[in-house]
């Protein structure tokens, strides 16, 4: 059973390291003067899968390594998680998502400053947070709440694969992973999401993993910085949540 303490000092530590991979990923390939510059989609999407191997690895041992309040949702309805922690969780989550934007801006700070002042500035809410390529929030949502349940499924049933799954324990906190060797096929599966299933929406499946980050941008003294695009905000953060439920109800439906 985790602690409140490590439960919080663990989502905090591992999200902040799965943002500043994440964000620091999308800076590297979207920022003037970055050796990484106009690197690609594949890039990104390791990128944020090496993210998460990072985050889930650390935060394992203290909390399970949910990072993520969809996790966290998914895991609860299906009885793998205790209700009463779930607000703690996502808490810590959206602490660290903020910590890890903001640690990402101060790493790439001067090509921050040198991308406002290039002739083509690139714009640069898109290192922090999603948007989609069509703007239309029906078929958004529901590609965030479809993407979603690609990761959260598999993550409910990697532990009935080991035996141990949450299904199987009601209440025990006994991880999302299973074992070890899931986190590497957890960051596996999330650079898949993002080569098959990100094209429409940049594939949030994450609502701190978008809104921390969104607020980062929308405070950090970013120059040209434009907006953050606040009448998006909530798909990135309602689609995965509905995705979570989805995937809890569906684990419960079959064990």
């Amino acid at each position: 059973m985790y602690s409140n303490g490590d439960i919080f000092v663990g989502e905090v530590i591992g999200t902040a390291l799965l943002i500043l991979f994440g964000a620091g990923v999308c800076a590297a390939v979207t920022l003037y003067y970055s050796k990484a510059r106009a690197a690609g989609w594949v890039v990104i999407a390791f990128g944020w899968g090496f993210g998460v191997l990072a985050g889930a690895y650390t935060a394992a041992p203290l909390s399970g390594g949910h990072l993520n309040p969809a996790v966290t949702l998914g895991s609860a309805v299906a009885g793998g998680t205790e209700w009463s922690k779930v607000p703690l969780y996502m808490a810590a989550q959206m602490v660290g998502a903020l910590i890890g934007a903001v640690l990402a801006w101060a790493l790439y700070y001067a090509q921050f400053a040198a991308n406002a002042e290039a002739d083509k500035a690139q714009p640069t809410l898109g290192i922090f947070s999603t948007a989609p390529e069509v703007r239309n929030p029906a078929a958004n949502l529901v590609t965030e709440t479809i993407a979603t349940m690609g990761l959260v499924l598999p993550l409910l049933f990697f532990g009935q694969n080991q035996g141990i799954g949450i299904g199987q324990v009601p209440g025990a906190d006994v991880g999302v992973y299973g074992s070890g060797i899931n986190v590497l096929l957890v960051a596996l599966l999330v650079v898949g999401i993002g080569l098959s299933l990100g094209g429409p929406t940049g594939y949030a499946i994450n609502p701190a993993r978008d809104l921390g980050p969104r607020i980062a941008h929308a405070l950090l003294p970013i120059p040209n910085k434009g907006t953050s695009d606040w009448s998006y905000a909530w798909i990135p953060v309602a689609g995965p949540l509905l995705g979570a439920v989805l995937s809890g109800l569906v684990f419960n439906a079959v064990f």
